[in-house]
């Protein structure tokens, strides 16, 4: 038996600490800017949330790159990774000023702006370096200028620049309308369907681009307007030659005797979701018009001239109500608007908007009910699904989880966290967020709420606990902020339509800085999922997290609540480490999945519960950390670096966590007037547990 409980310590261990070495994946979304956020150089600067490029200033470059390195090759291989960036810019121009240059996203192998010169050469390259294979740099520009040298077809193209600002494949700026697309006789687009955009007028665009299979290709459309089908630039290219093993990505502008400000407005980049775009907020933005010159006199003026006095002292006594309404309004919006409000100004929605979208929050929109108030569903804009939450003004909790999540969420970005699309706190009293649209709902309702048939399969399951474990380790690790989020649940896990998982709800987050200690001591939460150290003190850490985890593993995959209504049914913690005494412990899964589910595989299944009851043991520091779990799910490391007797130590500290095993181990001491050796403890853990539970994990290493 002492053989036996030695592979069991083995391999839970090992399976814990354990994990795959792979790309490095990089995935951001700037809605607006912070310092941090890019490295700037030469005229580039930050204002207002806004990458500005270049100034009036002639003959400067303004260069803002992602402040570290990104992997671009498959490790010991020439092959270039899968990208995808989105971002929105405006060319403003000067009044009175001939606009020039031109904008480049680029990557490049080293950061400054050594080796490149401004005016036509856009800050990307120089005349002596153009060409060279050695530059590794890559580009698409975006050109308001026509360069013999270059061979440009106009002075408002997009263009692919690889070593060279003479383009490899090249087009006017615009797009192919989705509805109004024509072909010639020979299959090929027709122009004439084709809608020109241009660059330098000082309005949004927003630009996709992506790099997959050894081609490329480029979309544009104005802002706010949904991706076109059809690409404006579709081309095969390989990069292998072009870029290194780690690269730098940002953009390039210049100006020269021509001069406009270039601005970068928002951004997405990520070399693992090419749906990454979608997270990119396209209204409410500014614009960088010019505005048109005055009317010096209208007709309307005219004719108000020479209409009675009677008439005029009416008219003027009407617009004066209205104006003096209207500054008061104003200015109690200017008061009512707070520094939050101020710094996430790009989420802001009006609610005539959210309005239309719920049908005017119709009774036949809602999806959902909480504590707080209802969630319904709605489609703004006329095509994207959203969530509505509305949280009732009278509640001061909802008032105060209106700001944490404003707070937290609207700024995290991670593909297991739902997105919050925006916010309003304005009219009506009301406190709403928007989120996007979760097409499979809550997990809460698939795990209990669902009939045999459209029941979880193990494989949804796996793949749900693993994306919650990501979206958590985000949280305390991948952020700028330590995030808490407090209320892990099934209930707080949404699916979208490809059964993939995201954590939302973080009406109960806490944030503060890595190392330091979270300072709330109010306990918050749902019974069931509370941490035991956190119900007695108050005080969280991510630890606490770590706990509510386990339970919600626990319960997906025996499904059953934490805590059953039913009389006399103990919590669900307890009742799994009774069967574990008796050597039951294999019949705690969902008995649908035994019976409908053939790709149900028991010893999986034994591992991930095991990982549950660990999470959720007793003592937080027998619990792992978000990292280790996520390794967990990836367990194909290399373990020769742990001792057998670091993992016996490591789960007998976990188990004697634990009230059951922990009274075991009293009643062991009563007999030797101290606490049990090791050796000891184990010989009477090994003789409390079955033989066919033990050879269970051994089998299942």
């Amino acid at each position: 038996m002492n053989q036996h409980l030695k592979f069991l310590l083995f391999y839970l261990l090992v399976t814990i600490f354990s994990g795959n070495q792979s790309v490095a994946q990089t995935d951001f979304v700037f809605n607006g800017f912070k310092q941090s956020d890019v490295s700037t150089f030469g005229n580039a600067t930050i204002e207002s949330r806004i990458l500005t490029l270049s100034n009036d200033s002639t003959f400067s470059i303004g260069r803002a790159l992602y402040p570290s390195k990104i992997t671009t090759k498959a490790p010991n291989s020439s092959k270039v990774l899968p990208f995808s960036t989105s971002f929105i810019f405006a060319m403003a121009p000067y009044k009175d000023r001939l606009p020039g240059h031109g904008i480049v996203f680029l990557f490049v192998p080293h950061t400054g702006i050594g080796g490149t010169t401004s005016a036509q050469n856009l800050g990307f390259l120089n005349f002596t370096n153009n060409g060279n294979p050695n530059n590794h740099v890559f580009g698409v520009e975006f050109d308001v200028f026509k360069n013999q040298e270059f061979n440009d077809l106009n002075d408002n193209h997009v263009g692919i620049d690889v070593n060279s600002l003479t383009s490899v494949f090249a087009h006017k700026a615009g797009y192919w309308p989705d509805e109004n697309m024509k072909y010639s006789n020979d299959g090929s687009l027709n122009e004439e369907s084709f809608e020109t955009l241009k660059l330098n007028n000082g309005r949004n665009y927003q630009v996709w681009i992506d790099y997959a299979d050894f081609r490329i290709n480029v979309t544009m459309a104005p802002i706010g307007m949904k991706r076109p089908k059809q690409p404006l630039l579709d081309f095969p290219l390989n990069l292998s030659q072009v870029f290194e093993e780690e690269m730098y990505v940002g953009f390039t502008a210049s100006t020269g005797d021509l001069a406009q400000s270039h601005k970068i407005l928002a951004w997405s980049f990520s070399n693992s979701n090419f749906s990454i775009s979608d997270a990119l907020i396209t209204h409410g933005l500014p614009s960088f018009e010019l505005p048109e010159d005055p009317v010096y006199r209208s007709k309307g003026f005219i004719a108000g001239m020479t209409v009675s006095l009677l008439f005029f002292v009416a008219v003027s006594v009407v617009a004066s109500l209205f104006l003096i309404k209207r500054n008061r309004r104003m200015k109690r919006e200017r008061e009512d608007i707070e520094d939050w409000e101020l710094e996430y100004w790009p989420h802001r929605i009006t609610y005539q908007d959210i309005d239309a979208a719920t049908k005017g929050f119709a009774d036949e929109s809602v999806i959902g009910i909480g504590g707080n108030g209802k969630v319904y569903k709605g489609v703004l804009s006329g095509s994207s699904e959203v969530a509505v939450k509305r949280i009732s003004h009278e509640s001061s909790e909802g008032a105060r989880q209106f700001l944490a999540e404003i707070s937290s969420l609207g700024r995290l970005k991670q593909r297991n966290l739902v997105s919050l699309r925006g916010w309003c706190k304005k009219e009506r009293g009301s406190l709403i967020l928007v989120y996007d649209y979760m097409e499979n709902g809550s997990l809460d309702k698939r795990l209990f709420e669902c009939d045999e048939r459209n029941m979880l399969s193990f494989e949804d399951r796996i793949r749900i606990l693993k994306d919650v474990a990501s979206g958590v380790l985000y949280l305390h690790e991948g952020w700028e902020a330590k995030v808490l989020h407090r209320d892990i649940k099934a209930s707080n896990v949404l699916l979208d339509k490809d059964m993939n998982a995201r954590l939302g709800d973080f009406g109960l987050a806490r944030m503060h800085d890595h190392g330091q200690m979270a300072n709330t001591t109010r306990v918050v939460g749902t019974v069931g999922y509370l941490a035991p150290e956190f119900a007695r003190t108050g005080r969280v850490s991510t630890q606490t997290d770590v706990f509510g985890y386990g339970v919600l593993v626990l319960e997906v995959m025996c499904g059953r609540r934490p805590i059953e209504e039913e009389e006399g049914k103990p919590p669900l913690v307890d009742w799994l480490w009774e069967l574990m005494r008796r050597g039951e412990l294999i019949n705690a899964f969902d008995s649908r999945l035994r019976t409908n589910d053939q790709d149900f595989n028991e010893e999986e299944a034994l591992r991930v519960l095991q990982l549950g009851m660990i999470c959720s043991s007793l003592d937080p520091k027998a619990r792992p950390t978000m990292r280790q779990v996520v390794k967990f799910f990836d367990r194909n490391g290399d373990v020769d670096e742990y001792e057998a007797e670091d993992m016996d130590v490591y789960l007998l500290e976990t188990l004697r966590s634990n009230t059951m095993l922990s009274n075991f181990s009293l009643s062991l001491s009563h007999g030797h007037g101290s606490h049990p050796t090791f050796e000891e403890f184990r010989e009477g853990l090994s003789s409390s547990m079955s033989i066919s539970w033990t050879n269970s994990l051994v089998d299942g290493r």
